[in-house]
């Protein structure tokens, strides 16, 4: 067997792409607003998918976004396995995507440390 992606990193582009053109075209659900799929995560067994969401606005248009995406999961699995041909499309839970508010954190802690090696010096 050649070596290269694993099938799930393959089906986690996949269910990606295809996750984004719904969310873009498809899905009318005022809750969901505008939102981003950051990455998408699969098990190896294919079962479980986590996909994380970036929202624009406060926690609450996050939540807001959360609740629209996790009432159309049934909808969006059953397309997904259509249009992917996946006989069994994985369970889709969506996620926030706190890895932006992170970076932001360690850049400041960044510069703050930076900031403190320069006074001492």
């Amino acid at each position: 067997m050649p070596q290269g992606f694993k099938r799930a990193e393959r089906v986690a582009e996949a269910l990606h792409q295809e996750l984004g053109r719904m969310l873009l075209r498809e899905l009318k659900d005022p809750r969901i607003g505008r939102v981003t799929i950051t990455r998408v995560r699969v098990t190896d067994d294919l079962k479980h998918a986590r996909a994380f969401v970036a929202a624009a606005g406060d926690a609450q248009a996050v939540a807001r976004a959360l609740e629209g995406l996790r009432s159309a999961a049934g909808f969006l699995r059953g397309e997904l396995a259509r249009r992917l041909h996946l006989r069994y499309a994985p369970e889709v839970l969506f996620e926030p995507d706190d890895s932006l508010d992170e970076m932001q954190r360690l850049a400041h802690l960044f510069k703050t440390l930076g900031d403190q090696a320069e006074d001492e010096a």
